[in-house]
């Protein structure tokens, strides 16, 4: 089974050592394993569910949210609970995007504005 440092897994996933080790505290990872120097070593599964939590807290899901997440898979139980956090997560996430795209309406109306009130600019050579 090949395993990794933390240095290549948080190079893998985008992360920095002091938040791998974070996270580990924190309880967002199980107990990661450790090689015969002490050292932690992980593995695909470790990666693929740093991963995931990189995904949720990108689309700004709380740590406190993430932590209970956490709980509940580790504990292998309640996917009643899981089902209703990643539900009302997606909602979160579908209202952000939609005030994103009102934002993105208004800063495409403005660009064409301005660049139809300049003469040869390439938005109005495109026209």
């Amino acid at each position: 089974m090949t395993t990794w440092s933390i240095g290549e897994a948080a190079a893998k996933c985008g992360l920095s050592q002091h938040t791998l080790r974070w996270y580990e505290r924190i309880g967002l990872l199980g107990a990661i394993s450790r090689g015969g120097d002490g050292r932690r070593r992980f593995s695909d599964g470790d990666l693929e569910w740093l991963s995931l939590l990189t995904k949720l807290r990108a689309t700004g899901m709380p740590v406190r949210d993430m932590q209970r997440y956490a709980e509940l898979v580790r504990s292998g139980a309640g996917e009643a609970e899981r089902l209703e956090l990643l539900k009302r997560h997606r909602d979160e996430v579908r209202r952000a995007l939609a005030s994103q795209r009102e934002c993105l309406k208004l800063l495409d109306a403005k660009i064409d504005y301005y660049a139809s009130c300049l003469p040869g600019t390439p938005e109005t050579n495109a026209l």
